[in-house]
């Protein structure tokens, strides 16, 4: 007896065109909402004003003057508060935020949301090899010392 060859219908997708094509239809569900960076933002404002030095009146101040626009430390609260959700923090003023407080978290949230990596400026940039070298330096002598201890306690024992 001889064996029918099956025929291959043209319209069925192939195993690995399925596969894409459930891929593409998750992603498509589970995107709904992930560019929201409402609650995310808000935290990273609230953090950034926790950890500056500057009191939420001068940094009112600080954005008042680089945007010529009047900020008030109220303004800061409702941006930053989690019961105000109508109170959203004007994305033009963000920059100045960031300034301020000299965070840039903020930013880059809504960078890491577009999709953009962004690197900061020549200056931020030398003073963050300056940072390192300081480091480094501090490290070095610190090893030295080591170094040092470690040869006396050596002449010690012998």
């Amino acid at each position: 007896m001889s064996k029918k060859r099956r025929r291959i219908d043209s319209k069925q997708l192939n195993l690995f065109d399925y596969i894409k094509q459930l891929q593409s239809e998750d992603q498509k569900e589970n995107t709904e909402g992930t560019l929201n960076v409402r609650d995310s933002l808000r935290r990273v404002l609230s953090r950034a004003l926790k950890d500056c030095p500057l009191s939420r009146h001068q940094v009112a101040g600080e954005m008042s003057h680089l945007t010529g626009v009047p900020i008030t430390r109220w303004m800061l609260d409702a941006w930053t508060a989690e019961s105000k959700n109508s109170h959203r923090i004007p994305a033009e003023y963000v920059p100045a935020f960031c300034e301020a407080t000299k965070s840039r978290l903020p930013i880059s949230i809504i960078n890491e949301a577009a999709g953009i990596f962004a690197l900061p400026g020549p200056d931020a940039l030398r003073s963050e090899i300056q940072k390192w070298d300081e480091k480094e330096k501090t490290a070095r002598a610190e090893k030295r010392k080591r170094q040092i201890f470690l040869k006396e306690i050596e002449k010690m024992s012998k």
